[in-house]
């Protein structure tokens, strides 16, 4: 599922004014050296978060992926899940929301599962995907409260070849989550928007990163 574009540069532009996208040399969990950084932990204060929030709830109506509830992974899912459910109902979708616990709890109500009973159809989000494992994680959860997991919203495609024991594959996390697991995947936007941005010069200052990011593409890129 794509994006509106507008809404996608409209994103990539707040992600770079929060300095949560970076530009520069980062390695990845993969290994490889990254001219980029997208650091969903870096929305971290109220303005932020509830922006963050409107650009998934926006992205998600104009989806039209059929929900019934919304589900955090631990951790930054947890945050993602409570501020899109409140963006949500703001705009007139009410959803209930539920996170799990990385530890089960023996004593109160007990569990991994917190918040709204997990039933229908279960909508994962978390800020990126990077291999499907918390994805995978997240669908047998779902699935053994007897509910249904229907789709993934995340904030950025990366669109890159996943990577395992070192060995590229031709298939991104993205493209594995959709073609293997069966779920939508829903982004705010990708690496194609973010090449986009940086080549409109609207941002002069980052001009001098889209050789580095399109090379980076040209190896990595699916």
């Amino acid at each position: 599922m794509t994006t509106s574009p507008a809404v996608a540069q409209e994103f990539v532009a707040f992600a770079v004014e929060a300095g949560v996208l970076r530009f520069g040399e980062f390695k990845t969990k993969a290994g490889r050296l990254s001219p980029y950084f997208f650091n969903a932990g870096l929305f971290d204060d109220g303005a932020k978060l509830g922006r963050l929030a409107q650009f998934y709830a926006q992205t998600l109506i104009a989806s039209g992926l059929q929900f019934d509830m919304i589900f955090g992974p631990a951790y930054k899912g947890i945050t993602l899940a409570a501020a899109v459910a409140m963006e949500l109902a703001r705009m007139g979708r009410n959803v209930p929301y539920a996170y799990n616990r990385k530890e089960a709890k023996d004593h109160g109500e007990g569990g991994t599962l917190v918040g709204a009973p997990v039933k229908g159809r279960v909508l994962i989000i978390d800020d990126v995907i990077s291999a499907g494992t918390s994805v995978r994680e997240s669908i047998a959860m779902i699935q053994a409260a007897g509910a249904t997991p229907c789709g993934v919203t995340i904030a950025l495609d990366r669109q890159e070849k996943a990577a395992e024991g070192g060995v590229d594959k031709p298939w991104s996390a993205v493209q594995y989550v959709t073609r293997e697991l069966g779920l939508p995947v829903v982004p705010i936007a990708t690496l194609t928007d973010l090449l986009q941005y940086l080549r409109s010069g609207s941002n002069s200052a980052l001009g001098e990163h889209v050789e580095r990011v399109d090379a980076y593409r040209q190896r990595y890129g699916i």
